[in-house]
């Protein structure tokens, strides 16, 4: 199945053309017979104040409608100019690709970094164990020998004895 259908099997691009081709001959109709409507009224003196005051308005609205109309024509035109400038058919391959094999280049590389293998086993769930009561024994505490301590000699610092007073 082609993914762009053609133009000519667009609905939307039909419905654009339609609807401008409709709003446009709306718009001229409005025009056209409010300001025939306002020619013979104001030339044969028979006027309102609607005709003079409201008509110019009513012309106006046909005159927009007019615009719209034809710029939908102009964009329902440039829709065909682009669409006929896309490639119609789906595209073709010319000649296969050369395939150039890469792996010496990047063996040594897939040599270090290895992925580790997967493992697809199910978990063994493992059996509960049993904690065993552990019986406590005395602990024996071996004697500790204390070493001599060597006691340092004490140097005793000489006393000054106090001299004489002889001024008395």
């Amino acid at each position: 199945m082609n993914p762009r259908p053609s133009l000519l099997a667009s609905i939307p691009y039909w419905i654009l053309v339609v609807a401008s081709l409709v709003v446009t001959a709306l718009g001229a109709w409005i025009l056209t017979s409010k300001i025939g409507a306002m020619t013979t009224t104001l030339t044969d003196g028979s006027a309102t104040a609607v005709d003079v005051y409201v008509g110019p308005t009513v012309a106006l609205l046909g005159a927009v409608l007019i615009g719209v109309g034809v710029i939908g024509i102009l964009i329902a035109l440039a829709v065909a100019a682009l669409s006929s400038l896309r490639p119609k058919g789906g595209v073709e391959v010319l000649e296969p690709v050369a395939f150039v094999d890469e792996t010496d280049v990047f063996a040594p590389v897939a040599a270090e970094a290895a992925p580790a293998p997967v493992v697809t086993e199910a978990p063994v769930a493992e059996a509960p164990v049993a904690e065993a009561p552990v019986a406590e024994a005395p602990v024996a505490e071996a004697p500790v020998a204390e070493a001599p301590v060597a006691e340092a000699p004490v140097a005793e610092a000489p006393v000054a004895e106090p001299e004489a007073d002889t001024n008395r």
